[in-house]
């Protein structure tokens, strides 16, 4: 579809990318509260349990390079509906895993084939806009995805405790299947065949790398992903934070999780009011300076005062993930317009870039750091501070 002949964008396509893009947070998110149950059934450590992240994520990372390319050869609305089906049976397959190494596997089958949605959804929007409507779009959506680390915690909890942790992927399979409809039903094809090649392991090798030996898309994409993080530190240790360190239920997620998501839709809305009016540059500096005072903040509070009170506590993550997301649709559109004619595979590496980060950062540093909420505070800053410094050497200040 061209930009001419492009519609206005919409709610009802910006909540239908965002929801697609919703699939992989919930499939993460949703059984946090689980944990305690899953470790008991199956006589799991901590770091055991951990795993069902790594479990996941890694393969999400992997699969992150196929998404794109696919869909740009084969089409988006192909590619969506086949990996939407895939999920729902691998989420299928973990509420009936008969013990941990098959929860495993099977958790590893989500990963694949839950990024489609949220890759490719990236890539619509590049297709049917440019300028300032592609970022407005691209920050609805990041809005509207940012209820998701928030909703999934609470939905998990409640489900968890009326039905127990096997319905909480039953419900997994609910929400594939709600979008496999839906995306059948609604979603616009938006790469016609004359636009398309052949899809060949070879080509996605060399288009991968060289995209990924671009100085500027790498720099960019590890400013973005080590940014985002700052905010994953605490979604990866929410169990060990609301359980144990605030002395909450497992029905109270909400209590970390609502932060985490006030801050990315405020911070998203503000993004997409800024648009226009200052330059793209002044809106990356401000997203990462208000994410490292909210680490700056936090860090010397609990250093402090290590009693903080849980409110003053959940200011600081939510200015740090309104910073997130200031930033977060400035450098997903620079990366796409680098490289205009493959933006599926520039969608798939820029998100197994942030993935892989993800991955190291729940699977490595977030049992390192769990048990003090002065060390992730510390991690938070680390992780923003990086990003800053490497968004600065990819775009210098410009000229006045």
């Amino acid at each position: 579809m061209s930009h001419e002949r492009a519609p206005r964008p919409t709610l009802g396509l910006a909540a239908l990318l965002a929801f697609l893009s919703m699939v992989s947070p919930f499939s993460l998110d949703t059984f946090f509260p689980s944990f305690p149950a899953i470790a008991h059934e199956f006589s799991l450590s901590a770091l055991q349990l951990q795993q069902t992240l790594t479990a996941y994520l890694v393969p999400y990372a992997l699969t992150m390079l196929l998404h794109g390319p696919l869909s740009d050869a084969y089409g988006r609305r192909r590619v969506i509906l086949s990996g939407m089906a895939l999920y729902t049976l691998a989420s299928l397959a973990c509420a009936l895993a008969p013990d941990f190494a098959m929860l495993l596997v099977f958790r590893a089958m989500q990963g694949a084939t839950a990024g489609a949605g949220m890759v490719v959804a990236r890539a619509v929007v590049r297709d049917l806009y440019a300028g300032h409507d592609a970022q407005r779009l691209m920050s609805l959506i990041t809005m509207l995805f940012g209820f998701a680390p928030a909703v999934a915690p609470v939905i998990g909890g409640w489900v968890h405790v009326a039905f127990g942790w096997r319905a909480v992927f039953v419900f997994l399979v609910a929400l594939g299947l709600v979008m496999l409809l839906v995306s059948w039903w609604r979603l616009p094809e938006t790469h016609p065949p004359e636009r398309r090649f052949a899809f060949q392991f070879s080509a996605l090798l060399s288009i991968s790398r060289r995209i990924l030996g671009h100085r500027e898309f790498l720099l960019l994409s590890l400013a973005s992903g080590l940014h985002f993080a700052s905010v994953i530190a605490y979604i990866g240790a929410a169990p060990a934070i609301v359980l144990e360190r605030w002395q909450f239920g497992e029905t109270q997620f909400a209590m970390l999780f609502f932060p985490v998501i006030g801050g990315f839709v405020a911070g998203a809305f503000a993004s997409g009011r800024m648009a226009g009016r200052i330059s793209s540059w002044a809106q990356c500096r401000i997203g990462y300076l208000i994410s490292i005072a909210g680490g700056a903040v936090s860090s010397a509070a609990l250093a402090l005062y290590p009693a903080l009170p849980i409110p003053l506590q959940q200011l600081c993550i939510f200015t740090i993930a309104f910073g997130v997301q200031v930033v977060s649709p400035i450098i997903t559109l620079r990366l796409l317009d680098l490289f205009p004619d493959t933006r599926g595979a520039v969608s798939s590496v820029q998100a197994f870039v942030a993935i892989l980060i993800a991955a190291a950062t729940m699977g490595l540093v977030v049992p390192a750091l769990h048990g003090s909420l002065l060390l992730l505070a510390i991690g938070a800053l680390a992780g923003a501070l990086a990003g800053w410094s490497l968004w600065r050497v990819a775009q210098p200040a410009p000229a006045r």
